[in-house]
């Protein structure tokens, strides 16, 4: 029997068996070496990670699971690999004396196995890291974001809300038409559907997406909506074609379950065009639209039509209540029953009771109403068409305006497009320009009175508050599209003379024959991408005193024969140069060249002895006005020219010599550089008292601003005076008190907004306890500055005028004060405040609140760092319990005060006139800017190759200095 060759084949397995633990043992000290060395390598690919990963999440983005996932077992095996190389450091220590072999040698086998495992599952997860092309993706859409409802309460809508929102959970039913009159609520009722997402438990739908169409239809812009809803990517939108874009729609909508509401549909909308997928055949998405015709339903082909009926006769009475007030109602027996006999006249229809109950909402007496009971009668009951019977109805409320003056300002807002946001300030000013109020000598006077008549035509629902932000003179205004059809109507006398008023809005080419028309026209307005062929001759305007618009362009020779015009408003025009025969306009008195791109103005304006208003703001491409030429400007009233690149300082201070020539000058806005044109400002009694905007920027070497009370001033902004350490008021007592100062004991009675960015040596703005009326606050990046205002003399906070402090105050922003401890010494009730932000303020731990903010109610939001709100000290907790509802981390508080004015004092960052493509960081990345030609345009009019830049779009990550990073174009 052979037993030789099992034990030699035993033997043999033996010696390898050993031989290969043997092996393992040998390699270990290289293998722990080559260990530590991959998972220091994964260490560093683990934080290139997570840095895109942080940035991303900045930008309100949020990781992708895949990511995620990786960083989760990176983590794990980082504590696998350090358990295992602190077991083979304790093993290496525990060697029998005098030899190099491991005590245990079965176990330091089983370690010196693990370790190259190790190293492969960490060289594994190092690849998977270093080859990832997204780390994050963009947060999804709300499913629907509220609107407001303008009119309170909603009267008579139940049963037809009701019915819409029962035919949107029928997967039968894919398009609803609501159609009615002009008026009638259907836009409330859209409202109302489009809300009720927001309370509903119905999770059938992915996203809520609301479109204002309007007249003309303009597909872009409409298309332009579902940009901002659906997170399109950029490289598959800007600069691409009509239908490029509706197929990116397409594409993102077939995904999802939607509710598209379609508000004011004047004719049947091309869907396909616009990339709406098809709905209905059981696909359970919706579509739900308003017109004024049934016929749009059918050219819509809705599966169901709803019509919006007029109020019944209780709900029209109780509607009409409700605006006029119990006041009113109460003043006489008599008048309740005048009331139900208003009501009736108004056909139910509740756009005109709300305007006739305002108007009648101040008669006092039964015989006011009679009398306009019987007034309002005189138009007919029944008129056959919609627009006919509405007007007739609302001109009522026309008729009711108190002057000739009003009615003016009122017909006025017709020539802007349909629902424009209208800054109020734009439009007073050019109320005074067409001489509306030549009543007040005083400009501010005119505007005071401009500000009555705007809160006039609001209490009469003629205008109404827009969704613009917040300004200095007041909400952002609009006009209801059937109030201003009805203007126009009343403007171009009952439609007898069609060309008084002219507006054109995006209609492209106007063609010559059209132009000779306008021959009786008294104004032109001329909007968003008008304009007009080329002319054989110069046409003829005799009776033309006003043409205002944006973006339009005009031929040569066009304003050759204007003998009365009056007003000539080419804010953001699309020219590069300004005919010189406006110098022969000798009637002229009101001219707007902001945001054009002009390098030269035409030494021919000297001749415009009657022009009292000259606004040159935002002129960037501008190098140098003509000499003389504002000196020679003999009637010139009001002087604007800020948010431009500057000339040197000579000329600045020859400006400044300049308007100090001109006789009646009493309103000046001008943005200095230099300590020299400043101190040249400051010395002048006659441009200080003249002076109500006033931008200082750079000013190198100037430490120190000498405010003379009282001032006259309405906006400040100090921006980048690095040396400035304070703000120190004169009071100028020798000199008498004008008019304009209500309360000569208040420093800054007319201060109303004051802006203080990158001053990094200012301590304090003690000196705003003398500005009583201050609305806005914006300081940012003070690096030094402890205490907005330090004030220890009296705990009342009560100031000259006795009121408190910031008690008109309505925005608060607060950024980059990193040595920020305290607003204000004692609690305040802070009556208007609205909104405030507060960023990168560490060491702000109290606000000073006290308890009436919350009875006020006008507070809205509180947005910063979730930190920073969990760290604040309350000394009453039932503050902190109600105010945080409003508080917010998310940036669209911030984004608010951004737009849609991006140069407005409060909001505008540095604007750099540039061009360029991209920046370098501090660390050497390269990071490429988005295209931003619709920006550009909405802005500032002009090409996309040269264009005004704000540092509020630029990426969060960004640091503040502006010495940061470096960019690439020319400033």
């Amino acid at each position: 029997m052979d037993i030789v060759s099992p034990v030699l084949d035993i033997a043999s397995r033996i010696c390898n068996c050993v031989g290969d633990r043997a092996d393992h043992l040998r390699r270990l000290p290289q293998n722990l070496k080559s260990l530590r060395s991959e998972k220091e390598k994964l260490k560093n690919v683990y934080k290139d990670v997570k840095e895109r990963v942080e940035r991303e999440e900045d930008l309100e983005k949020k990781r992708t699971h895949v990511v995620g996932g990786w960083m989760e077992r990176v983590e794990a095996m980082e504590i696998e690999v350090n358990k295992l190389l602190e077991s083979c450091d304790e093993k290496n220590q525990k060697k029998c004396f005098g030899t190099c072999c491991p005590r245990n040698c079965r176990s330091s086998y089983k370690l010196a196995k693990m370790v190259p495992e190790k190293i492969d599952a960490v060289a594994e997860l190092q690849s998977e890291g270093s080859n990832f092309q997204e780390v994050a993706v963009p947060l999804p859409s709300p499913l629907v974001i509220e609107r407001p409802l303008e009119e309170k309460p909603v009267v008579g809508l139940d049963s037809p809300f009701l019915e819409v929102w029962t035919l949107l959970q029928d997967k039968q039913v894919g398009s609803i038409g609501i159609y009615g009159m002009g008026g009638v609520g259907k836009t409330t009722l859209l409202t109302k559907i489009n809300n009720m997402f927001l309370q509903s438990s119905i999770k059938a739908f992915d996203i809520v997406i609301w479109v204002v169409v309007s007249r003309p239809t303009n597909l872009e812009r409409v298309q332009e909506t579902f940009l901002d809803r659906l997170d399109i990517p950029d490289d598959r939108w800007k600069g691409k074609a009509e239908d490029r874009k509706a197929k990116e729609i397409r594409r993102v909508l077939k995904t999802k379950k939607f509710v598209l509401l379609l508000d004011d549909i004047w004719e049947p909308l091309d869907l396909v065009r616009v990339g709406i997928p098809p709905v209905g055949d059981g696909n359970e998405s919706k579509i739900v639209f308003t017109t004024r015709s049934a016929d749009v339903c059918g050219g819509m082909a809705a599966q169901k039509s709803i019509k919006v009926e007029c109020l019944e006769e209780k709900e029209a009475l109780s509607l009409f209540q409700a605006k006029v007030g119990e006041d009113t109602l109460n003043s006489h027996p008599d008048i309740p029953k005048l009331a139900e006999m208003v009501a009736k006249e108004c056909k139910g229809l509740p756009l005109a009771l709300i305007v006739i109950a305002r108007a009648m909402a101040y008669a006092k007496t039964p015989e006011e109403w009679e009398r306009n009971l019987q007034k309002l009668r005189l138009y007919p009951k029944d008129v056959a068409g919609t627009e006919t019977y509405l007007f007739s109805v609302l001109a009522f409320s026309y008729d009711y305006l108190p002057d000739e003056a009003t009615k003016s300002c009122f017909l006025y807002c017709s020539l802007f497009p349909e629902d424009d946001q209208i800054p109020p300030e734009h439009l007073i000013q050019l109320w005074i320009g067409e001489g509306f109020l030549d009543e007040y000598d005083d400009i501010q006077e005119a505007r005071n009175q401009g500000g009555k008549i705007i809160q006039m035509l609001k209490h009469a629902c003629l205008l109404e508050v827009g969704t613009g932000p917040f300004s200095i003179d007041g909400e952002y205004l609009k006009m209801h599209d059937v109030i201003r059809d009805m203007a126009l109507w009343l403007a171009c006398e009952k439609g007898k003379k069609k060309n008084k008023f002219v507006v054109k809005d995006g209609v492209g080419l106007i063609r010559a024959q059209e132009v000779h028309k306008w021959k009786d026209a008294q104004k032109i307005a001329l909007w968003n991408e008008t304009s007009i062929e080329k002319l054989r001759e110069p046409p003829r305007f005799p009776n033309t005193e006003t043409i205002i618009g944006r973006r339009f362009k005009f031929p040569s020779g066009f304003f050759t024969n204007m003998s009365v015009i009056r007003v000539l408003d080419f804010s953001k025009v699309e020219i590069r140069k300004l005919p010189a025969e406006i110098g022969n306009l000798a009637t002229l008195q009101y001219l707007n060249l902001s945001g054009v791109m002009i390098e030269y103005l035409p030494i021919e304006l000297k001749n415009l002895k009657n022009l009292r208003f000259l606004m040159l703001d935002q002129l960037f491409s501008l190098a140098l006005l003509p000499n003389q030429m504002v000196s020679s400007l003999s009637s010139l009233q009001l002087f604007s020219m800020k948010f431009f690149s500057s000339p040197s300082s000579a000329d600045e201070i020859m400006l400044l010599e300049e308007l100090e020539q001109l006789e009646h000058v009493n309103d000046i806005s001008i943005m200095l550089t230099s300590i020299e044109s400043s101190q040249r400002l400051f010395e002048s009694h006659k441009l200080r008292r003249s002076t109500t905007f006033l931008q200082l920027e750079g000013c190198w070497g100037m430490n120190q601003v000498q405010l003379v009370s009282p001032s006259c001033i309405k906006e400040l902004v100090l921006d980048k005076c690095y040396e400035l350490e304070e703000v120190k008021i004169i009071h100028c007592e020798k000199q008498a008190v004008p008019s304009k100062f209500p309360n000569p004991q208040c420093c800054f009675n007319n201060l109303l907004s004051v802006r203080v960015k990158g001053c990094k040596k200012l301590l304090n703005l003690n000196w705003l306890i003398h500005a009583p009326k201050l609305q806005y606050l914006q300081i940012e990046h003070s690096r030094i500055i402890e205490k907005v205002i330090e004030d220890e003399r009296s705990e009342g906070s009560e100031i000259e005028s006795g009121l408190s402090v910031f008690s008109r105050l309505v925005y608060l922003t607060l950024i980059d004060l990193p040595k920020l401890e305290s607003i204000y010494e004692h609690p305040l009730p802070f009556p208007s405040l609205r909104q405030i932000i507060v960023r990168d303020c560490p060491r702000l731990k109290k606000l000073p609140f006290d308890s009436s903010i919350c009875m006020s109610k006008k507070l809205e939001i509180i947005e910063g760092q979730q930190e920073w709100w969990d760290g604040l000290e309350w000394n009453d907790q039932t503050l902190m319990h109600n105010l945080t509802p409003i508080f917010s981390t998310s940036v669209e508080a911030y984004k608010m005060l951004k737009a849609p004015n991006p140069f407005h004092p409060l909001t505008r960052q540095s604007l750099i006139s540039t061009k360029f493509e991209s920046y370098s960081a501090n660390n050497g990345n390269l990071v490429q800017f988005p295209p931003y030609s619709s920006l550009i345009q909405t802005t500032t009019g002009t090409s996309p190759s040269s264009f005004i830049f704000s540092t509020a779009h630029l990426p969060s990550s960004l640091p503040h200095s502006e010495q940061s990073f470096n960019f690439h174009g020319t400033r």
